[in-house]
C-alpha cells in the first residue's frame, strides 16, 4: 500500500492529511495556539469532589474543570500522590529503584477517600475537551516513545498484540525485563519488532529522563501548571505511524520541514529520503488532490463510484449513517446487487470514521439482506475495513432490522468542514454541492451510459463555462475522454443551465434519464 502524508502549515495552523494510494483517509487540524493535546501531563489541583459521580473536577488552566472518574485513576494512585507530595516538599530522588510502594486501591473504592480538596495531583489527559465538556483526566500517566510506552509505579512488561511473531515476542520481552529501572512498567509499541538493543536501551533512557524532567518541574511548580507537552501533531503522527509503507511525506513549510527532519534523523535516518519540502507556488493540498477529496468527502451526503451514497446525520447521542443504492446498479439479481453497494459502503464507512474522527455509537442501516452467508460476509468485510483503524472499536453483528452498530474510541472533537459553496445561480439565497466536482459527476454518469449502452452515439450539454473548460487545452477533457473509452463525445453549451447543471441526450436528442 502507498502511503502519503501531506502536511499545509498556514500562519494559525497546521493542517495534516494521510492518503492510502491516493485517497484521503485521515485529516488533522492543530491551532498554533493551542494549549490543550492528548498526552500531555499536568499538576493539577482538585477544586471539587462529587461522591454521586464518584468523581472529582480538577482545576487544571482550563476554562472548565476537567474530569477525573474514579476508574481512571489506576490501581498505583496511592504510590503517585506519595510521590507528588514528595517532590512537592522538596524530595530531589527522581528514581523509583528504592521507592516503596503504596498499597493498591480497589476497583469499587470512593472518590473521597483518595483525595481531598484542593489536593495537588498528577494527571494526564485522556480526552481533548469535546462540546461544552472540559478535558478528561487520568492518573494511570504514560510517557510515549516511538519504540515503548513508559508506565511509573508498576513493574509490567507487555507487548504489542500486532508482534506476531512468538520468538520476536519472546526476545522483545526478555530483553525489556533485563533492562528496565525498578518500579517502572514498559509496554512494547509495534515499531519494535526487530530493533536492536541498544535501540531500545537508547530510547529508554531518553523516556527515563523525561521523567526526571517531570519531577524537577513538580519541585519548582505551584499547581495549576505543564509538566509534559506532548509532542506537536506532525511529530505524533509520524512517531505513531510512520513505518516501511511510507513512500513520501511533503511539507509545506522550510521551518516545520526542518524540524521534522531533525526528529526523523534521530530514530529513522533511512527514512529522511522521502521528506519533501514542497516549494511550488500551487498550494501544496491542491497539488496532490487533497483539497478536492476534502471537498467530496465531507458534508451530509457522500457519494461512492457506483453511485450508491452515504447520508450521515449526528445527533447528541450517536451518529447514524443511512445507505442508499442510488440509481445506477448494473447486476446479475438484486441480492448480488445489494450486496455489492453494501460492500462498497462499508469500505466508504470505514475510511469515513477515520476521516472525520467519528466517535461514540455510531448505528449503520444497510440496504436488507436476506442471504444468511451475505449478511456474514458484510459483517467480515467491515472488520476487514475497520482494521487499519488505530481508534479502538467494537463492531457486532448485523441485527434484524439490517441494523449494525458499531462503538470507536472518542479522544477529541469530531473533524468538521463545511464544503458547501454559495451557489453563483441565485446569487447566495442557497447552495448547491462543490463545483470542483462537476466533472466526477459527468464521468460518472457518461461511463454508466457507455457501459450501459455501449453501440450508441449521445452529446452532453452543460452551462458555457463547464463547455469551455472540457474543450480546452491540448489534450482537452474531451479528447482525454476520446483515448480513455474510444468515443468521440460531443459537448454542447446551454445558456439557460446554471453552473452545476448538465444533461445526456441520445441521436434522437431525447434525453438520458438514470432512474
Amino acid at each position: 500500500m502507498e502511503k502519503e502524508l501531506i502536511i499545509n502549515s498556514t500562519g494559525t495552523e497546521v493542517e495534516i492529511a494521510l492518503l492510502e494510494n491516493k485517497k484521503l483517509v485521515e485529516i488533522h487540524r492543530q491551532k498554533n495556539n493551542s494549549n490543550f493535546s492528548v498526552g500531555d501531563i499536568f499538576l493539577g489541583k482538585v477544586k471539587k469532589l462529587m461522591p454521586g459521580l464518584n468523581a472529582a473536577f480538577v482545576d487544571i488552566g482550563y476554562k472548565k474543570d476537567a474530569f477525573l472518574h474514579y476508574t481512571d485513576l489506576g490501581p498505583k494512585v496511592p504510590s503517585l500522590i506519595k510521590y507528588t507530595q514528595d517532590a512537592l516538599n522538596g524530595k530531589k530522588d527522581f528514581k523509583l529503584d528504592n521507592y516503596d510502594l503504596n498499597e493498591e486501591i480497589v476497583k469499587t473504592g470512593k472518590i473521597d477517600k483518595v483525595f481531598n480538596r484542593r489536593q495537588p495531583v498528577l494527571v494526564q489527559i485522556l480526552k481533548e475537551p469535546i462540546s461544552t465538556k472540559g478535558p478528561r483526566l487520568s492518573c494511570e500517566v504514560n510517557i510515549p516513545g516511538r519504540l515503548m510506552v513508559l508506565t511509573p509505579f508498576a513493574n509490567s512488561v507487555a507487548v504489542s498484540k500486532k508482534i506476531s511473531n512468538q520468538d520476536e515476542r519472546k526476545r522483545l520481552s526478555l530483553l525489556i525485563e533485563s533492562i528496565k529501572p525498578k518500579n517502572f512498567g514498559l509496554i512494547v509499541r509495534t515499531a519494535a519488532e526487530g530493533k536492536r538493543a541498544a535501540d531500545l536501551h537508547e530510547e529508554m533512557r531518553e523516556l527515563i529522563e523525561k521523567w526526571k524532567e517531570i519531577h524537577e518541574q513538580i519541585n519548582k511548580s505551584e499547581p495549576p501548571v505543564k509538566l509534559l507537552s506532548e509532542l506537536d501533531k506532525s511529530s505524533s503522527i509520524l512517531r505513531d505511524i510512520l513505518n516501511d509503507t511510507f513512500n513520501r511525506i511533503v511539507v509545506n513549510d522550510k521551518e516545520l520541514y526542518n524540524s521534522l527532519k531533525s526528529y526523523i534523523s534521530s530514530f529513522a535516518p533511512d527514512k529522511i529520503k522521502i521528506l519533501n519540502n514542497h516549494r511550488s507556488k500551487v498550494p501544496v493540498f491542491d497539488a496532490f488532490g487533497v483539497t478536492k477529496q476534502i471537498k467530496s468527502a465531507f458534508g451530509k451526503t457522500a457519494t461512492m463510484a457506483s453511485g450508491a451514497y452515504l447520508v450521515i446525520e449526528h445527533t447528541e447521542a450517536m451518529h447514524v449513517i443511512d445507505v442508499n443504492s442510488g440509481p445506477k446498479n448494473v447486476s446479475n439479481t438484486q441480492e448480488d446487487a445489494i450486496l455489492g453497494v453494501n460492500l462498497e459502503a462499508a469500505e466508504e464507512i470505514a475510511r469515513q470514521l477515520r476521516l472525520r474522527d467519528i466517535g461514540g455509537l455510531i448505528i449503520i442501516d444497510f440496504i436488507d439482506m436476506r442471504n444468511g452467508e451475505h449478511r456474514r460476509k458484510l459483517e467480515q468485510k467491515m472488520k476487514d475495513f475497520m482494521r487499519k483503524d488505530r481508534a479502538q472499536h467494537t463492531i457486532l453483528p448485523l441485527s434484524k432490522f439490517g441494523l449494525m452498530q458499531i462503538t470507536r474510541e472518542r479522544v477529541k472533537p469530531e473533524v468538521k468542514i463545511t464544503t458547501a459553496e454559495v451557489c453563483p445561480s441565485c446569487q447566495g439565497t442557497g447552495k448547491v454541492n462543490p463545483t470542483i466536482l462537476i466533472l466526477d459527476d459527468i464521468e460518472r454518469d457518461m461511463q454508466f451510459i457507455l457501459q450501459s449502452r455501449p453501440s450508441s452515439k449521445f452529446s452532453i450539454q452543460a452551462h458555457p463555462f463547464v463547455h469551455s473548460y472540457l474543450k480546452r487545452g491540448l489534450p482537452s477533457m474531451q479528447m482525454k475522454w476520446y483515448m480513455k473509452y474510444k468515443r468521440w463525445i460531443q459537448i454542447i453549451p446551454n445558456a439557460d443551465f446554471h453552473i452545476n447543471e448538465y444533461k445526456f441526450y441520445d441521436e434522437s436528442q431525447d434525453e438520458i434519464r438514470f432512474n
